[in-house]
Formats: structure tokens, sequence, C-alpha cells
């Protein structure tokens, strides 16, 4: 019997759209369940987020003071406990899975499987290597529970509409002691989430300076789209790092993307490989960029875009 477990991410209250996601992928697997668990000091209203979600049968909540931050080492052990009695337990390829999801396998004695972009079998998997490059067939072992990372830029959000019923859980892990959250040290804006906007407006090495960036913010005002920047940009101290898109920045997955002075490394490359629309502005009618977009404008930036800005 195939049974998954969805361990959700959620932040001040709200589930996080890497969940919905995640419900999707186990929905690939034609298990005969899909519960959501979710860990929190006081779960309830991501609790009834989560019930909505299409294809999910039961939410579990576990209420503790200890899950007032996201720490993985607190979360792990309760995980691991409530995972007992199931065949896969899924966790989003963001941040908080990336930390969480391979302490859940250690401490289940299982090798993880990471960023999964397509289910082959109820053990078989396809992920990326080689920055996206390849795409390579992995097999878990079927005697042994399955833990693995979902790939969010490949898997849709699950539908709304759903009525899960939600269930208090209670586990005896022991927490560490050694481990304590000290405080959180993160960008606030008031634009769209970079992972989970459906339109992002992204600045490379091109726009020249900081204060130059201002030509991509009103750009994505206007759009009203997430802001990123190449990795070229964050080094050159144009933007924070959070912001950076790409290998080893955030991978995302929009309806439509646009690359404004960004050659186009395939490290960066990797990171918007699963966009919809891909525009590419650039002076350089050579640049790399231009093999993958679907719409290419060769011109100067800083002239094209106020033109663009006054159309819209």
């Amino acid at each position: 019997m195939s049974k998954v477990l969805i361990i959700a991410e959620h932040l001040d209250g709200k589930l996080n759209a890497s969940t919905a996601k995640c419900v999707s992928a186990a929905k690939a697997l034609n298990p005969d369940a899909i519960d959501v668990l979710v860990l929190a000091a006081d779960p309830t209203g991501v609790a009834a987020d989560a019930a909505t979600l299409s294809g999910v049968s039961k939410v579990l909540t576990i209420a503790n003071a200890a899950n007032a931050n996201a720490i993985a080492q607190m979360l792990a052990p309760q995980i691991a406990q409530a995972a007992a009695n199931y065949s896969h337990v899924f966790g989003p390829s963001t941040t908080f899975g990336k930390d969480l999801m391979p302490c859940v396998a250690a401490l289940l004695g299982v090798s993880q499987v990471s960023d999964i972009m397509a289910v082959e079998g109820s053990h078989t998997f396809k992920r990326p290597i080689y920055a996206g490059n390849a795409i390579i067939t992995v097999e878990a072992a079927t005697d042994r529970v399955v833990v693995a990372t979902v790939r969010t830029a490949s898997w849709p959000e699950a539908a709304r509409g759903g009525g899960a019923t939600i269930e208090a859980m209670s586990v005896d892990a022991a927490l560490p002691a050694h481990t304590r959250y000290v405080g959180l040290a993160a960008g606030k804006s008031d634009r769209p989430d970079l992972q989970s906007a459906r339109r992002v407006v992204s600045g490379g090495r091109g726009v020249g300076s900081a204060e130059n960036f201002k030509i991509i913010y009103d750009l994505a005002d206007k759009l009203g789209a997430g802001v990123g920047a190449s990795r070229a940009a964050v080094d050159a101290g144009y933007v924070p790092n959070e912001m950076q898109v790409g290998q080893t920045g955030k991978i995302i997955a929009p309806e439509l993307y646009v690359a404004v002075g960004i050659s186009g490394a395939i490290q960066h490359l990797t990171g918007i490989k699963d966009a919809g629309t891909i525009v590419a502005i650039n002076k350089d009618g050579e640049a790399p960029i231009f093999e993958i977009a679907d719409i290419g404008l060769v011109g100067d930036l800083f002239k094209l875009l106020p033109e663009l800005q006054a159309a819209l």
C-alpha cells in the first residue's frame, strides 16, 4: 500500500505554494492516500489552508512551541516518528526542504532522492544533474521508505476545493538542546515572492549599478512581477543575495520571465529553464540568452525599458 506524507512549508501562518506542488508530485504516484503534516506552535490556520488542496486525504498537525521556527534539527525527529506508517515522505526542494529532508532521511536510515522532476514508478524518479544539462533516472529501494525533495519548478500547484479532515497528533520525540533559534535576517519586499511569482523581471551585469536597478524595479511594478538578478549582478553588489536566480540561487518557473542585461551563463539558465515564456533584452545579439528566449529584443536596455513601460 502506497501512502505519502508531505511536510508542509509555511511562514508567518501562511502555507507556501511549494506544498501544493508537492501534492501534484505525490498524485503522480497514484497512492492510496496523501496526507500533509503541519508542524507549528499553532498549526490551526496553516492546516485549514492545506486541507483545501485537492487530492489531500488528511492533514495532521503537531503543535509544539519548539516548532515555532523551522529548525531542521527540531522538526526532523518528530517527522521521523510521524512517518512510521508511510511509504513516501516528500518535502519541497526549497531552502526549507533542502535543510530539513536530509535530516529526516538520516533518522530513517535511507538515502534521500533529491529534486524529483518526474515520477516513472512508485520507486523510480527522474531528476536533473550537471546543472540541469542531463536528466538521470534513479531507483529507490522498494523495501524502505522513500524520502525525497520535489523540484517545485517542475510541478504545477495542486488545485483547491478539497475538504480533507484535520487531525491533531502527538509524538514522543527527543528534541535536541544544542540547537536553538537565534533570529531571522531576511529581506522584506512588497513585491511578489520570487519563487512563487507568476511574472519575474531580472537584471544582470548590463544594468551597470545598484542605482540603475531602479529601471528593473519600475518595469516589475508595472507588470506586478517579482524581481530577480543574475549572479554577476549580485556579486557586483547591485542587489542582495536573496534575489539571485540560477544554479546557486533560486530555481523558478514563472509564467513570464524577463531577462534584462543578462548574457545567459549556463548557471543562470538552469534556474529559469522551466519558465513559460522567456523574454531577453540585451544589446549583444550573440548573447547565449537568445538561444533559449521565446522573444528576444536587441538594443540598449536604458532606451527600451522606458518605451516598454510607456506601452504598458
